[in-house]
This record gives structure tokens, C-alpha cells and sequence, in this order.
């Protein structure tokens, strides 16, 4: 048994990361893609500390919570559904009378000093700032998910932030809306024995439906990246599910709200909204990993052997990519994307995409718009591929990075360093020449 166990664990550590879609059919490396899927996606939600990313954002949250109640209620106020967003929330945020009465007599007392006070153009900006500011970190969280490493600029920022701050309170009002027109048309065919067990299961399936559907806009537009619709919808019907799940659970579990009480007083209502956003970001942020993990999952094949690469096979990658790039641009052809290298040379997509950034990084090659259906970056170098040698590309790679330490290698430490010029400038005296367009 415990030798079954370890080829089973050695299996799904390594073996399987090594398996290519040529040798097996279709229907198991589709099962092999969903248990990397499983096994990943918890292996990062544990490492990468989601949890602390989910208490980041619990915080952030509550520091937000009454401003953007207030800029929803200004919004809602303007078409005159300020009720129906207020029982929404009420039903959404599982608060009892008292706890919501009071965050919402904050948010309109809020409101209503950013408008009369006397500054009362700073108190509106002190309102979109610390909306802004929540938007911004879950933006920032979402991307070191899907590590992007660049952000939506200040204009993209502007437009994409308020056009959700403006169309969230009108979702809140269409799916009011639709709630209220599905339970009108049960009460009316409560007769009809067919229909009535039908419609009263779709009334029950509505709030499940706009949670697929928030967390699958969440997973879609959040990230600073194309993210495709069949892992955002995975990713947004399983959170969504599990969200509520947990609502059901914290809603009917009065035992803990009676202990809360008991411990707490009127101060109950602290903990458990605490409880309730961190568990809520958790959920939220799992289904972002999830999300990425199956859209990248191609990403993780080799994953050991890509992780313990050395340094002389690295840059064998990186002259390899560069003359496959350089050799289409000289022939005219279109550019080659990271997934089109990957597959006709049977090189993992995870070292392409870390090879073509480093080169990005060091100036030689630069990311296009391709003229493919697909949507994926293509690349094509950024210099003269008649004067890019190998000699010139391996010192720019060894070179690039900060060298300015105070080691004294000029006096102290000189023979060390020339000795080290010295071997490469021998390594590279007579290949190095070669135009990596010609190999």
C-alpha cells in the first residue's frame, strides 16, 4: 500500500506534468488536464497566501464598505430605486435588522454630508478616492493571480472603474426585477400541478444564476489580461455555488449569532460582518486562481524540470527562440506567437513565455498585433537581425541586471573578474559571431 501510495504521489507531482498530448487519447489527457487543474490551483491558492490576500481585502473593504453604499444609494437615488437596492443588499449581505439599519443610516449620513458641507468638493472626492482605491487593490490582487505584471493605465482606470460603479446598481435593479416577475408568475400558476414545481425551482435558481454571473464578469474584466469565457464561467459557477452555500450557512446559523451576542452585545455585528467578507474574498479569490489555472494550465507541463533548468540549456532556449523569430521576420512570414513555438518544437509554454519576456526586458524583441483570428501576441525582433550575433545576444542576456555593487573587482577582486571576461570573450571568439538568423 505505501508503495502504491508514492508511485500515485510521484504521479501526479511529476509524471503527469510530463505527459504530451501525442501519447494519450483525448478523453485522458482531458481527465489528466482537470486533476493538474485541481492539483495546481490548490497548491497556489496555499503558497501564494490567499488568505492573507483575502484579509487584505476584508480590510480594504470595510474601510470602503460605507462610501461606496453611499455612491450606490446617490446613483440609485438619481432613478429612483433606492429601496429595491437597499433589500438587496439586505438579502445579500446577510445582516440582521439592526446591524444593516445602521451601515445604511452611515452611508446616507455620508452622502449627505459630501453634499451640504461646506467642502463639499473634497468630501466627494474623499468618496471616489476610497472607491477607487478598493477597486484598484482587488485589480492588483487579481493581477498578481494571473501574474501581470503591468496594470491598466490612469485613463483605462477612469473609464473602466465608473462605468462598474454606474452599471452595478443598475444589475442590482434588473435582477430585483426579474426576481420580483418570476414570483409574480409563480403565484399565478401555482394551479398548474406541471408548471408550478418548474417555476418555483427557477425562482430558487435566480440568486444562484447572478452570482455565476457576477463572479464570471469579476473573472473576466478584473484581471489585466484577455481572459476567455469558459474558465471565467467554471471559475464564476463553482465560487458562486460555494457562496451561496456559505450564505445559506451563515444565514441559518443563528446558534453562532446567539453566541456572538451573548460575548459581544451590540458589537456582534462586527465580528460576524468581518466573518462574512473574509470568507467572501476567500471564495471570490479561489475562483481566481481557478480561473487562471485553466486557462494556463499548458503553462505548468514540465513544471519541475522547467523550475530546475540550467543555466546552459537557458541559454540554448534563448538563442533557439531568437533565431526562430529572427528566421520568420527575414522570410517576411507573420510573427510567431509564444503557443505556435510551443507546440511545433515541443517546448513547454511556460519557458517560452519566461524566454520571450527576459528578451522583451533586454530590448530585442517587442510584442505585435497579429493579423490571425487569434488573439494571442506575436513577436518580432526589435533590432538589425543582421547584426545580432550570438556573441551579442549572450552578453546582453549575461549582462542585463544591475552591476554596480562595492565589490571591489577593479583592484581587490581583478583577477577574478578578468579571468571571467577572459573565458567568455574565448567562448564566444568564434561562434559567437555567427548571426543567430543563420544558424
Amino acid at each position: 500500500m505505501t508503495t502504491k501510495i508514492k508511485k500515485l504521489w510521484t504521479f501526479l507531482t511529476y509524471d503527469i506534468w510530463r505527459v504530451t498530448e501525442s501519447e494519450v487519447d483525448k478523453k485522458t489527457f482531458s481527465l489528466y488536464n482537470i486533476i493538474k487543474t485541481i492539483y495546481i490551483t490548490i497548491e497556489k491558492f496555499s503558497g501564494q497566501r490567499i488568505n492573507a490576500k483575502a484579509a487584505a481585502l476584508t480590510y480594504n473593504t470595510l474601510l470602503a464598505l460605507i462610501p461606496i453604499l453611499a455612491l450606490l444609494f446617490a446613483v440609485a437615488q438619481a432613478f429612483g430605486f433606492v429601496n429595491i437596492i437597499k433589500s438587496q443588499l439586505f438579502e445579500n449581505m446577510a445582516l440582521d435588522n439592526q446591524s444593516a439599519e445602521t451601515i445604511f443610516g452611515l452611508a446616507d449620513s455620508y452622502l449627505s454630508q459630501a453634499k451640504g458641507s461646506i467642502f463639499v468638493g473634497v468630501g466627494i472626492v474623499m468618496l471616489l478616492w476610497t472607491v477607487l482605491k478598493l477597486i484598484n487593490n482587488i485589480e492588483i490582487t487579481f493581477n498578481q493571480i494571473w501574474q501581470v505584471k503591468k496594470g491598466r493605465t490612469v485613463h483605462r482606470k477612469i473609464t473602466d472603474y465608473f462605468s462598474m460603479l454606474l452599471l452595478l446598481p443598475l444589475f442590482t435593479i434588473l435582477s430585483s426585477g426579474t426576481s420580483i416577475f418570476i414570483t409574480s408568475i409563480v403565484q399565478k400558476i401555482e394551479n398548474f400541478a406541471l408548471l408550478a414545481p418548474f417555476a418555483k425551482f427557477m425562482v430558487r435558481l435566480i440568486p444562484f444564476l447572478i452570482t455565476w454571473f457576477m463572479f464570471t464578469g469579476l473573472y473576466m474584466f478584473m484581471p489585466n489580461t484577455r481572459v476567455k469565457i469558459k474558465p471565467a464561467l467554471i471559475a464564476g459557477i463553482l465560487a458562486g455555488t460555494v457562496f451561496q452555500v456559505f450564505q445559506y450557512l451563515y444565514i441559518n446559523g443563528q446558534i453562532w449569532v446567539t453566541k456572538y451576542n451573548a460575548i459581544y452585545g451590540s458589537f456582534a455585528a462586527i465580528p460576524l460582518l468581518l466573518l462574512w467578507l473574509q470568507m467572501s474574498w476567500t471564495i471570490c479569490l479561489f475562483g481566481a486562481q481557478l480561473s487562471y489555472t485553466s486557462q494556463n494550465i499548458a503553462h505548468f507541463d514540465f513544471d519541475k524540470d522547467t523550475k530546475n533548468i540550467s543555466r546552459r540549456y537557458k541559454d540554448f532556449i534563448s538563442v533557439l527562440v531568437m533565431a526562430l523569430i529572427s528566421k520568420r521576420f527575414e522570410r517576411n512570414e507573420i510573427p510567431y506567437t509564444a503557443k505556435e513555438i510551443s507546440l511545433e518544437h515541443e517546448i513547454p509554454l511556460r519557458l517560452i513565455k519566461e524566454t520571450l519576456y527576459q528578451l522583451q526586458e533586454i530590448g530585442l524583441i517587442h510584442e505585435v498585433l497579429s493579423d490571425k483570428k487569434s488573439e494571442d501576441t506575436s513577436y518580432q525582433p526589435s533590432i538589425d537581425i543582421n547584426k545580432l550575433t550570438v556573441g551579442f545576444l549572450l552578453d546582453k542576456i549575461e549582462s542585463f541586471g544591475s552591476e554596480d555593487f562595492k565589490i571591489d573587482s577593479a583592484n581587490e577582486f581583478s583577477n577574478e573578474w578578468k579571468t571571467l571576461i577572459a573565458v567568455k570573450d574565448y567562448r564566444d571568439s568564434k561562434a559567437g559571431e555567427i548571426l543567430v538568423k543563420d544558424l
